[in-house]
């Protein structure tokens, strides 16, 4: 499975690198450091299966990029996973609302963080729209 990972902060990164080494399935992981890599990243051809994508970001606010990506008609029906520190409700029902596939709150153990994320990935390595 191909995956976008977008996230500014290095710890988060080396979190989820740590995490995806220990999973049966290998999966090319791309990481961009705020949404406006991640939208050049996109426009170069091969498209992900999936982007997981952080809210508090510079430059670009992840609900800034999901309304920019679901106003693209060729990037519009990406899976989108928010995998963010933020349980705020305006936020979870803004991102619903542009039409994400997910909202993840990240843990702040690690067992529970790898945990949510090995669920993640289990459920899109069998989801339909990814094998289209």
């Amino acid at each position: 499975m191909n995956v976008l990972f977008i996230e500014d902060d290095m710890i988060e990164t080396m979190k989820l690198q740590r995490a995806t080494s220990k999973f049966q399935s290998k999966h090319k992981i791309t990481e961009a450091k705020n949404g406006e890599e991640a939208l050049e990243f996109l426009k170069g051809g091969t498209l992900p299966d999936i982007i997981l994508l952080d809210l508090n970001m510079p430059r670009m606010s992840g609900i800034e990029f999901l309304s920019i990506l679901k106003a693209d008609d060729r990037l519009k029906y990406l899976p989108i996973i928010i995998l963010t520190t933020s349980e705020n409700r305006v936020d979870l029902l803004k991102c619903f609302e542009v039409g994400i596939a997910g909202y993840i709150i990240k843990p702040l153990k690690y067992e529970d963080y790898e945990s949510k994320l090995k669920k993640v990935f289990d459920y899109w390595e069998i989801s339909e729209l990814v094998k289209a």
